[in-house]
């Protein structure tokens, strides 16, 4: 059985990302190079009053647009004012790795955020401090997957890009390497490490 070739943005990242940032940072060792680990998908349905039939729908979205079978996510406590229950399904996720991770974000870069009206770049701040990125999206229809006319209600989506990276900087670098379009168009300064000096 023939081995499918890798997607595009891995090779991407093995033949032209990791040298750059070699070369840019002046990483020593090769394990200091900021990868991707994991990509998280998730939605919330909240607390609708159609909750059984908004959660399918998100379910199924999220299914189309990743091409893996989502996991649902529950409430941890109740919470009154939201009329919301503890252990009551909230929401769906899916936990993209390896292949389907490069293959997802390829899609996400190159295709689905051009497709927003007026898109003007992603936003930098959204960074959590430990090199990694969280983007939110709107709704579904931006992705090639999903067939407009047969949209039942429009789902947001938080897209978590997992990385490596020892600080923001770092990662912001990687994903500008891979071609995420941050709406601020510059790629940050960060401290090549020191050499090491032999005692």
């Amino acid at each position: 059985m023939a081995t499918q070739p890798a997607p595009e943005l891995l090779t991407e990242y093995r033949e032209r990302v990791i040298p750059a940032l070699k070369e840019k940072h002046g990483y020593v060792n090769v394990n200091q190079i900021p990868r991707l680990t994991k990509v998280v998908v998730n939605t919330s349905i909240g607390s609708q009053n159609d909750v059984k039939e908004a959660l399918e729908i998100a379910k199924s979205e999220i299914a189309l647009i990743t091409g893996q079978k989502p996991v649902e996510t529950i409430s941890k406590k109740s919470i009154a004012n939201f009329k919301l229950r503890q252990y009551q399904a909230i929401g769906a996720k899916v936990t993209l790795r390896g292949r389907a991770m490069y293959e997802f974000l390829e899609r996400l870069i190159k295709m689905s955020l051009p497709r927003i009206r007026d898109f003007r770049g992603v936003s930098p701040k959204a960074f959590d401090g430990n090199g990694n990125y969280t983007l939110g999206v709107a709704d579904q229809s931006i992705f090639p997957e999903v067939e407009l006319d047969r949209i039942k209600r429009n789902i947001g989506f938080d897209i978590t890009i997992v990385t490596t990276a020892a600080t923001d900087a770092e990662a912001k670098t990687l994903l500008i390497e891979l071609g995420m379009p941050f709406s601020d168009k510059k790629k940050p300064e960060i401290k090549k490490p020191e050499p090491e000096v032999a005692a």
